[in-house]
């Protein structure tokens, strides 16, 4: 055989050994963005990062207030047309601190699934059960056996008719307490809905901007402590631009805590972690209580874009 033949036959091989190496080396976790504008989809810079996930958040009584559910079916159906996967979390109609009314299991149930209806109609097929369900601005944030209870309605309404659709189980804030909070509402479920909460969000704000791995390992470790067979969304998370004196108004250090979010999600993909949703695209300002926006108030692209189309280089859509 000729030498030179000898020698493209040994550089194919070479080349053929390389490309699934370097194919293996991206992360399958999924990468999306929560926010609640539906002018995010018509942004140039959103449309040149070629997302395929959303997620939107909408209050558990939308169906009578018709202002919200208009605002809710725009967006979804925005995004469907788009090609988008949509998640719809289920939160409340109030966010100020310790004021919301927490709704009984009956109210849920008939509020909550004539949402499910609406939207599954609409192409949804994918539902929180309740957006930060341990935080003070949550009504359910000094009863995890209601939320317990919401979930096991949740999943009836949805499961019941799409055995393919998923739904997000518990949704926690890495704060202190989450994992009392979890001992709490997995001891209110039946051994059943142990075994059906398969799909935990995690809200970790605090380990992504803090840098460390404090909770996330922690609210891990306790699900699977349950169930075995838990997966894990990061459904909200992001570099913080603006929050109290804490986090003064910073675009740089929020491009560079970012980097953690995809640093967690690496590290935690081998213990369940199939998703990321970076909260949010449009930013709110530097006057503003929170900003954590990939651009600023007038759409043009910040820091954290930049690291968010590096990353996602290594990462699924």
């Amino acid at each position: 055989m000729p030498r030179r033949l000898l020698l493209s036959l040994a550089a194919l091989a070479a080349c053929l050994v390389i490309v699934p190496a370097a194919a293996q080396a991206r992360t399958a976790v999924r990468v999306g963005i929560g926010d609640q504008s539906a002018a995010m989809f018509d942004n140039s810079a959103f449309k040149r990062a070629k997302l395929k996930r959303v997620r939107y958040f909408v209050a558990w009584n939308a169906m009578d207030n018709t202002a919200a559910r208009l605002a809710a079916r725009a967006y979804v159906q925005r995004a469907r047309r788009d090609g988008f996967s949509v998640l719809l979390h289920v939160s409340t109609d109030n966010l100020t601190i310790k004021k919301a009314k927490l709704p009984s299991v009956a109210q849920y149930k008939s509020k909550v699934g004539r949402l499910v209806r609406y939207f599954r109609g609409l192409g949804v097929r994918e539902f929180g059960t309740w957006n930060e369900a341990n935080h003070a601005s949550q009504p359910t944030y000094r009863s995890p056996t209601r939320a317990a209870q919401f979930f096991r309605e949740m999943y009836r309404m949805v499961k019941g008719h799409c055995s393919s659709c998923a739904v997000v189980a518990l949704d926690v804030l890495d704060q202190t307490g989450v994992e009392r909070y979890m001992q709490s509402w997995y001891r209110a479920l039946s051994a059943t809905y142990r075994r059906r909460a398969t799909l935990v969000g995690i809200h970790n704000y605090g380990d992504v901007n803090r840098v460390r791995t404090t909770f996330t390992s922690s609210i891990i470790r306790q699900a699977h402590r349950y169930n075995g067979s838990t997966n894990f969304w990061f459904t909200e998370t992001g570099g913080i631009v603006k929050f109290g004196r804490n986090f003064p108004c910073s675009t740089s250090r929020a491009a560079s805590r970012l980097k953690n979010m995809f640093k967690l999600a690496r590290t935690y993909h081998s213990s369940g972690v199939q998703r990321a949703y970076v909260y949010n695209w449009t930013g709110a300002g530097c006057n503003a209580r929170f900003d954590a926006g990939l651009t600023a108030p007038d759409g043009s692209p910040r820091a954290a874009y930049t690291v968010l189309r590096q990353q996602l280089a290594n990462f699924l859509r």
